[in-house]
């Protein structure tokens, strides 16, 4: 099959393989809330209640009828009686009376008839008992209201959702101990080469352990995937076309980690172009590292040939393979990737029409950061385990100079 006939933007690469997958089946599972955590809301959540389900102080301070504050300063300070201490944990039994306050702490259920709390550093107490208010408050000045958070019937968490700490915080709020999510899909991973053999093997001259089939696994459960490993495939056409066919079939989508050859690629796209329809989609993008890289549908399932080479593997999954778990999962999409803006220490040039992904060290300089891009050889794995990020060169600049602000992605 001839390659690279066609070099893609990645962008263009990634919507032509989703456009030939059908909408992905979602299966749900019900676990309990506190187990959640990075999986994928499987149905939306409507509150049953409102939040707080009472009016409620976020200071420590003294619940007050607000009209009685007003004018309050320091040198002409309001004062008010002390009234009986707002409870902590249950409804005050007593109303606040005109020209009273009531000390309370955060959290506090506001007593009837108070509208506001003045913060406990703007009061003070007089030798006779009274409270001196040193400032005005206005009506609804550092309380909530019932449903200020949340209003009964209203959607929280839409489906989709990929639960983190704040969001399991709201299910707790609303006492959703057990969640509706999503089966996280399944994403096969085929290791090739003949040269490619078991970490746990010494490898003999020519022969390299197995990286990508971890590396890989780590970043499709971080993506929310299972990965499911399907051990070293021969460089034979036989083993490579048997093996992808069981992995269609037990999983979601499949990646293939092939050697660096072009005998080997070729091997890849064939046995792909053989398994399925429509096939291979793309042979190809115009990126670096990663330019041999094939996006395929078969039989309505993506099947991604990255690049043996562990740093171009790696960048082509954030790319490819983690919007694809994503989907996969029901994710709803992410606009958001986490990056911080720093200083280039070095010029870096790029090649005009190809977007370039260049690993960086981080380093903080006074109140910012600067960017120290790490020049790398597509094989060699501590280059990406030394960098904080990755700085994208987008395909219409010819890179940056020295002293340029670039985004460095957080990987």
């Amino acid at each position: 099959m001839p390659e690279f006939l066609e070099l893609l933007p990645p962008g263009q690469a990634l919507e032509l393989m989703m456009s030939q997958l059908p909408a992905p089946f979602l299966e749900i599972e019900t676990i309990l809330t506190e187990k959640a955590l990075h999986r994928i809301s499987g149905e939306a959540v409507v509150s049953r209640e409102a939040l707080p389900a009472f009016s409620r102080s976020t200071v420590d301070g003294y619940a007050v009828r607000a009209q009685d504050t007003f004018g309050a300063s320091d040198a002409l300070p309001a004062y008010l009686l002390l009234g009986p201490e707002t409870p902590m944990g249950k409804a005050p039994e007593f109303s606040l009376a005109g020209g009273q306050a009531s000390l309370i702490h955060t959290g506090g259920m506001l007593p009837e008839n108070a509208d506001a709390v003045v913060m406990l550093e703007n009061t003070q107490i007089t030798g006779s008992g009274e409270l001196e208010i040193l400032r005005p408050v206005g009506k609804g000045e550092n309380i909530l209201l019932p449903g200020e958070d949340v209003r009964v019937g209203q959607e929280v968490l839409p489906r989709g959702t990929r639960l983190g700490p704040a969001e399991i915080g709201v299910l707790m709020a609303l006492g959703v101990t057990r969640v509706v999510v999503v089966k996280p899909p399944k994403v096969g991973i085929l290791s090739s080469g003949d040269e490619v053999i078991h970490p746990q093997q010494d490898p003999k001259p020519g022969q390299v352990r197995d990286i990508n089939s971890y590396s890989l696994s780590a970043l499709i459960e971080q993506a929310g995937g299972v990965p499911v490993r399907y051990g070293i495939v021969p460089d034979r056409w036989d083993d490579l076309y048997r093996t992808l066919v069981k992995a269609l079939q037990d999983c979601d989508g499949v990646i293939i980690t092939a050697g660096s050859s072009a005998s080997t690629r070729d091997l890849t796209a064939e046995v792909i172009q053989q398994t399925g329809k429509p096939g291979v989609l793309v042979h190809g993008v115009n990126v670096r590292p990663g330019k041999p890289t094939i996006l395929a549908v078969c039989d309505s399932k993506a099947v991604i040939g990255l690049p043996g080479n562990p740093v171009s593997a790696l960048v082509i999954a954030r790319l490819f393979v983690t919007p694809l778990v994503q989907r996969l999962s029901g994710m709803r999409a992410r606009s958001i990737q986490p990056f911080v803006n720093a200083r280039l220490r070095i010029n870096l040039a790029s090649q005009a029409g190809r977007e370039d992904w260049i690993p960086a060290r981080l380093i903080k300089s006074g109140d910012q950061y600067e960017a120290e891009p790490i020049f790398f050889k597509s094989n060699l794995i501590f280059t990406l385990a030394q960098a904080d990020g990755l700085i994208h060169i987008p395909a219409d600049v010819t890179g940056f100079s020295a002293g340029d602000f670039v985004q460095v992605e957080f990987f």
